[in-house]
């Protein structure tokens, strides 16, 4: 599992006109089971999302396709992690410990 932080690079203004291709980028990752959940920080300095992948590798490839990233409007912290705890409603993803 990966924590996608995002630190706005950019002023508010520009990152609001971006707003709607990044929120459909967003809406497309749901669809396919990427992203579990995603939203601003506070104060609004980025945003942070979770999501499931195949590899680090496959993840960061995914972010640099966000419409922040393309138009450097942000910057991506990639964070992996193995979910051996989960809640009730995250129980699919939880992973075990290698070896």
């Amino acid at each position: 599992m990966f924590v996608l932080e995002l630190s706005y690079t950019a002023e508010l203004e520009r990152i609001d006109a971006a707003l709607p291709q990044h929120v459909a980028w967003l809406e497309t990752h749901y669809a396919a089971g990427t992203f579990l959940a995603s939203g601003r920080k506070v104060p609004r300095e980025g945003g942070v999302i979770l999501a499931v992948g195949e590899d680090r590798a496959a993840i960061e490839a995914l972010v640099a396709t966000d419409p922040f990233a393309v138009a450097g409007l942000c910057a991506y912290r990639v964070t992996e992690f193995l979910a051996t705890t989960t809640a009730p409603a995250l129980d699919g993803y939880r992973q075990q410990l290698p070896g």
